[in-house]
């Protein structure tokens, strides 16, 4: 199954993060498999870091081969390489920073964050999604256990601690909701950067039939 890269752009002020997700399946008894989600990597790139320097590693991960498995296609029984999808929150200083991606022929998916209520196809991969939409689809799997975590992740605590910080306020007067910080000061970079990752996942693999395995 295919990894999702999830990239959240910060200004200079804030941290870049860079998320990996594993779209596959564990088989908790025996005979069936289930659909499963894997953090694998997570990174945050210094503050002042310049995005010339994070796209040019962010580029060295997604063509790392490690990120392009080899699988069986459960229907036709032939393998197939799985390439990673890179998923970069174009809001903000979002927008040239794919202009550099674009001219390394990196293929991606744009997302502009926003606080409306509906996700809007603003062109060939690109994407308006209101945040609860993203943080939503990564509070699910992560209560519900569905999110697994590989060993050695060190970053996992602070993903962590920035999902517990975040709570949902509810505008009455226009019925939108938006989701803020506990406390001043801290960050969500980790959390948008696999909420991206988990979001598009999900939203490629919604309404496809899951294949039981038998062994």
């Amino acid at each position: 199954m295919p990894f999702y890269v999830g990239l959240d752009l910060g200004q200079a002020a804030d941290y870049t993060a860079v998320s990996v997700v594993h779209d596959t399946f564990i088989s908790p008894t025996q005979g069936y498999e289930v659909p499963s989600l894997q953090s694998v990597h997570l990174e945050r790139y210094e503050k002042g870091t310049s995005y010339v320097d994070i796209v040019d590693r962010v580029t060295q991960l997604v063509r790392d081969e490690a990120l392009h498995p080899w699988e069986r296609d459960m229907n036709t029984y032939h393998h197939k390489q799985a390439y990673p999808t890179l998923i970069i929150d174009a809001t903000g200083v979002g927008a040239p920073v794919t202009d550099l991606f674009t001219k390394k022929r990196v293929r991606f998916v744009g997302v502009t964050i926003t606080g409306g209520d509906n996700v809007i196809t603003a062109g060939t991969r690109k994407y308006r999604v209101p945040k609860r939409d993203l943080v939503s689809a990564l509070v699910v799997p992560f209560h519900s256990g569905e999110l697994k975590i590989a060993e050695g992740l060190d970053l996992w605590p602070t993903l962590k601690k920035e999902l517990l910080n975040f709570k949902r306020k509810i505008n009455l007067n226009t019925a939108h909701d938006s989701y803020e910080h506990w406390r001043e000061g801290d960050h969500d970079d980790l959390v948008l950067a696999t909420s991206l990752a988990v979001w598009f996942c999900r939203r490629k693999t919604k309404g496809t039939r899951r294949l039981k395995v038998i062994r």
